[in-house]
Formats: C-alpha cells, structure tokens, sequence
C-alpha cells in the first residue's frame, strides 16, 4: 500500500493551490522550533492540536446564543466552531486557498471564548473595567476581547503552560477573526467571514426553533436577495464570497449580499439578541460572571494553581482566565455552590429554636 508522506503533500499543495494561497512549508514557523512531522503538514499538525486540547473539548457546554440551553439541537460554541470550519473550507476549496490552514484557524477561532456567549464577555469586560477604575457610568471600556483570549489559550493557557506551539499563521488568524485587523492570509480573512455567515444564519435557525422567530417575521429585503430558508441562504452567500473574491483579489462579498447579511445581523440585534426573554437570561449570567470575578478576587488562593501559575502574579489575570475558560455549567455549579444555601443534611428531629 502506498504511503504518502509530508513532503508529496507539500508538492500537491503547490502543484493544486492558488499562488495567492499560504504554503505549509513556508510557514513563518512557531515559536518553539520543533521536528517536522513525517506525515502531516504543518497546518495539518495544528489541527490536530486544536482539536485534542482541553479548551476545543469544553466548547461543547459553552453558549451561543441561548444560555444553557435544555434542547437538544440549539448550536453551542462548538457547533457554531464546526460549522465555520465547514463554511470556511467550501469557500478555501473553491478559490484554491489552503484548506487545512483555515480549519485549523475555524477550529481555533473561539477556543477563549467565555461562559454565557457575549452576555459572558461583557460581564467580564465591566469586571475587569471597575478593577481599573470605571465608576459604571457610560458603556465600560472594552478590556476583554474573546480572540486575544483565544490567542492566549494557544500560546500560554493549554498544555499546562506550554501552549500549542502553533504555526505563525494560525495564531494570526484566530487573533484577527473579529474586530478592525485583518488576517495577513487570505485563509484568515476567510474564516473572518465565514463566522459571520454562521453565527447570522444559524442565529435565526435558533431562534425559529424557540419560537421567537417566524419565518414570516424576516424582512423582506434581506430574504429577497439571499433566499428564504436556511440553507438557501448560506449557499447564496458563500456562492457570492467565492466569485466577489475571485473577481477582487481578496476576501470580499458583493455589496448587495454584504448588505443584506448586515440587515439580516441588525434584525437578529432587535429582535433575539436584545428582545425581553433572551435579555432576562443574560442579566442573569451577568450576575453569575460578575459574582465569580468578585468572589475569586478576593479568594485568588481557590483559583486553580494552574491558572495562578500562569499569571505573572497578577491576580486579576488568574481570575479573568479561569472564568473564561468555564463552561456554562460549571459557571453555575460554582456559583450555586458559593452563593446558593443548600438544605441542611443531619438529624430530621431537629428544630429552629423559636418556632
């Protein structure tokens, strides 16, 4: 049986890809110098790192949108992370980029992501805010950002300290899959997009599937030119990825498509993100958050040592790494189990004095 070995697919990729693309074996390297694997490529290696590390396994109990959700088929971060990975590809293959560098980079994308979603997030940021000064009025400073969490996950938090030791371009590309930076690869800036095109249109899935949504409820404009089902129009908008950014030489959509997921974004921001019953449930995991920072802050001795030995001394940093990487669950096992009283468990003869 025939084995193909490393260096055959670092030819395939240049005899297959797009000059444009990003080469594995001309990866700008990681930052500690290692042996090459005999099978795998590069980016094939930090795949497979993502996908066997702690922080990729707890995805799983991590919210997307709907806090701890009880269905089964609401998207967690982890489904959300898979299906920007399948997006990505379908775009990377399509315009001859390198596939497995932007599945590395999707599966990578939020693996600092915080407990409750962004509800999560921005308890955190007000946390780390008020540590710093801010007297609560106006919009608290953004001190917190889930990519460059993301980032440290991979370069410092996982394996006990030492990181995964991830090629150059897969660390840029999770570091710059949100906010104004673009990624240096155009596998980057594809998974940039293909986040949004995920969260946008499975957002909307969840959201019919809690009954807060109609189909009938979308507007009319953005359903008109991106189709009116969930699949419709995902493919109407990959489709349009892929022949926009093979007209311009970078990842792009066309105007109209790109305007339309905009509208179809701000609807989700009135209608689910900020609508009464989805924000009941985040003012609550914004007490949960906030809560844990408090208390953990003042007891930085209960903070997991791994966390604290990572730190620098810095407690607010032990506090705030440890609360990210918590999962929904665990964020309100631990507060139920420090905030909660708990029924008392002895003698059934006893009684209140005074009753």
């Amino acid at each position: 049986m025939y084995v193909v070995h490393r260096q055959e697919l670092e030819a395939r990729e240049h005899e297959a890809l797009s000059p444009d693309a990003s080469f594995s074996e001309d990866t700008e390297g990681r930052m500690h110098s290692c042996d090459p694997d005999d099978l795998r490529t590069e980016y094939q290696r930090d795949r497979d790192k993502i996908i066997h590390c702690k922080a990729f396994r707890r995805l799983s109990h991590k919210t997307q949108v709907f806090l701890a959700p009880m269905g089964d088929h609401y998207r967690t971060r982890l489904t959300h992370t898979l299906e920007v990975a399948q997006i990505s590809r379908t775009i990377a293959r399509a315009l001859a980029l390198n596939e497995d560098l932007t599945e590395a980079i999707a599966l990578g994308h939020d693996l600092g992501h915080t407990p409750f979603g962004h509800a999560g997030e921005d308890a955190l940021c007000e946390c780390l805010a008020r540590v710093t000064g801010w007297d609560g009025t106006g919009e608290a400073p953004r001190l917190f950002h889930h990519n460059l969490q993301s980032l440290r996950v991979v370069e410092r938090i996982e394996n006990e300290g030492r990181g995964l030791n991830l090629t150059a371009e897969v660390r840029d590309g999770i570091a710059c899959h949100t906010g104004d930076q673009r990624a240096e690869t155009l596998e980057g800036r594809v998974v940039a997009l293909s986040d949004r095109i995920a969260y946008v249109n499975h957002d909307v899935d969840d959201a019919m599937r809690a009954g807060m949504l109609l189909s009938g409820d979308l507007p009319a404009g953005p359903v008109a030119v991106l189709g009116p089902t969930h699949s419709a129009r995902i493919q109407t908008m990959v489709e349009d990825c892929v022949a926009a950014s093979a007209q311009a030489g970078d990842i792009v959509m066309s105007p109209s498509v790109w305007d339309a997921m905009m509208e179809l974004r701000a609807f989700l921001f009135d209608e689910v993100y900020h609508s009464p019953s989805v924000a009941g449930e985040v003012r609550k995991a914004h007490h949960v958050v906030s809560a844990l920072f408090g208390y953990y802050l003042d007891h930085v001795d209960s903070v997991p040592a791994e966390y604290r030995d990572l730190s620098e001394e810095y407690d607010v940093r032990a506090v705030t790494d440890f609360i990210a990487g918590m999962t929904d669950r665990y964020a309100i096992h631990l507060y139920e189990s420090l905030f909660v009283p708990r029924s008392f468990v002895g003698d059934e003869s006893l009684e209140i004095s005074g009753n």
